[in-house]
């Protein structure tokens, strides 16, 4: 493959991976309807931030250390879901005051920390990069598409890349990069033009953010027994 088409499969591995539903987006979006797209960004930004992290520790073999403490997994699933639920009573909190859009309200954002903290102890993301993850760094192929939240069963085979490459793991990091810009953008629009967008948003937010944190406290409590 060519550096060009390597990085453009990077790219649409980054967004394939940070576009779906879940935690991280929902902040996102409980930020970017708030508080408008810059609160928003910096959202996206803590959860990129702390996969640059798990990617450096990838690269010194520190994120392998998890692997060899059995009690370290269903300890990250108890602390991500107890993390999941109080930012899901934020979130309850900011649909009720948030009766129009508030895009002015950036000052006193936490999405940063937000994400930043509950990306360090979301094991799905670190069980990332101690899978996919270290493939992206060794010599090989990776089956890009296959790796998609729910559906990747459908799409395997579909975009095959060889690994190991600097244009690979550039490309990878520009989707992301593109997702966190792109989405709170077109939130902070829609949000603009439509009043109750914001706290309907900032409602869903919540749901989906008590929802995985049900879920987290449950696969933690069940290793733990």
């Amino acid at each position: 493959m060519t550096v060009l088409t390597t990085a453009l499969a990077g790219v649409v591995f980054g967004l394939a991976l940070a576009a779906p539903p879940g935690p991280m987006n929902a902040i996102i979006a409980e930020e970017s309807v708030i508080r408008g797209r810059i609160a928003g960004f910096r959202a996206g930004l803590g959860a990129m931030s702390a996969d640059a992290l798990f990617f450096v520790l990838t690269l010194a073999g520190a994120v392998a250390v998890i692997d060899r403490y059995p009690a370290a997994r269903p300890a990250l699933y108890l602390a991500g879901g107890l993390l999941m639920l109080y930012f899901a009573v934020g979130a309850v909190e900011e649909a009720r005051s948030a009766t129009t859009f508030t895009g002015g309200r950036e000052d006193g954002s936490s999405g940063f920390r937000k994400t930043f903290v509950l990306s360090l102890t979301n094991p799905y993301q670190i069980g990332f990069w101690l899978t996919v993850g270290v493939g992206l760094l060794q010599p090989g192929t990776l089956d890009v598409l296959s790796h998609v939240p729910a559906a990747g069963s459908a799409l395997e085979g579909v975009l095959v890349v060889e690994t190991g490459s600097p244009a690979l793991l550039t490309g990878f990091f520009a989707g992301i990069a593109l997702w966190i810009v792109v989405y709170p953008v077109t939130l902070d629009a829609v949000g603009r033009r439509v009043d109750a967008f914001a706290p309907v948003v900032a409602a869903l937010s919540a749901v989906v953010l008590v929802g995985f944190g049900l879920v987290f406290l449950a696969i933690g409590t069940l290793q733990v027994v």
